[in-house]
């Protein structure tokens, strides 16, 4: 039976007196990799912030695994497996890259940070010689690599991404997507938010489309390109 590492159930949410969430339903599979698109101000990144815990709904439940998260603190829902990778990088730009990716481990404490270190700079072998440099000196490419890097030093059973290609070029685009699929089939889950429908797509195996915050439509990826509705509202065919 596939295990659900992610359940989003009926969740209301918004900032303040302005709603931007309603109903909303999600639920990922371990393992899987999921898009989430929809056009901006749908509520995909409220929807993050939810799950991290940086935002709490007004309604609804969150479950990691089989624990009900939608109370606890950030710390504590990435204890439980989760990790955030925000749009715009959020990178200490003063910081060598080194330090930024060990800051994604905070929470651990154990020996083996030398182990993992090496094993996110698998996945992007392009920061290998530029651990000593600042953040803020790298290129946008760079910078969303060690955002994603620093995301996977927490061990996390869910990743989710904010719109990584942001700003990119579409062969630094083509070079992420690469080592997401490399992430994602050593059985870490994704959620991918991403303004390029196409891309989102073509890199998971399921999505979401969020309209004024409400689920319009959900299926594989491939059910979802095939429909005419998104095909002309997303995609200009």
């Amino acid at each position: 039976m596939t295990t659900r590492v992610l359940e989003v159930r009926k969740v209301d949410a918004g900032y303040g007196a302005t709603p931007v969430l309603w109903g909303v339903d999600v639920a990922i599979a371990t393992g899987e990799m999921v898009a989430l698109v929809g056009a901006n101000g749908a509520g995909k990144s409220t929807l993050l912030a939810v799950i991290s815990g940086l935002l709490r709904p007004t309604a609804g439940s969150v479950r990691v695994g089989d624990q009900e998260t939608s109370t606890l603190r950030p710390e504590r829902i990435v204890a439980f497996g989760v990790s955030h990778v925000p749009q715009g990088r959020q990178l200490f730009g003063g910081l060598s890259v080194e330090k930024n990716l060990l800051l994604g481990a905070y929470l651990r404490g154990d020996a083996d940070l030398g182990f993992d270190l090496e094993r996110v700079l698998r996945y992007f072998p392009a920061l290998r010689d530029k651990l000593g440099r600042t953040a803020a000196t790298l290129s946008g490419g760079e910078q969303q690599m060690v955002a994603i890097a620093r995301g996977l030093m927490a061990r996390p059973k869910l990743l989710l991404i904010d719109e990584p290609s942001l700003g990119l070029a579409p062969k630094v685009v083509d070079s992420l997507v690469a080592a997401l699929r490399e992430i994602n089939a050593t059985g870490v889950a994704i959620l991918l938010v991403e303004q390029d429908v196409l891309v989102a797509l073509e890199v998971c195996q399921r999505g979401y489309v969020l309209e004024n915050g409400r689920v319009a439509l959900t299926g594989t990826s491939t059910e979802l390109l095939s429909d005419e509705r998104l095909r002309r509202a997303y995609l200009g065919l």
